[in-house]
């Protein structure tokens, strides 16, 4: 699964060239690229942690109490 960060890295890239191209159609489809790739990122969910658990710890019972 592609992650927000990728997208994100990609949609400012593509902003990037969109501002320093001189083509005003190839600017707006830089632009319009950039969105999608925003909206998708929108979408797509925050990865889940999978870093290792803590056991779960239990007292110990030691018969008095």
């Amino acid at each position: 699964m592609i992650g927000k960060d990728y997208l994100a890295r990609q949609a400012a890239t593509l902003l990037r060239l969109a501002h320093l191209t001189r083509d005003r159609k190839q600017s707006a489809s830089l632009a319009a690229k950039a969105a999608d790739l925003k909206a998708r990122s929108d979408e797509t969910p925050l990865p889940q942690d999978l870093s290792p658990k803590a056991p779960d710890v239990e007292p110990k019972k030691n018969g008095k109490g």
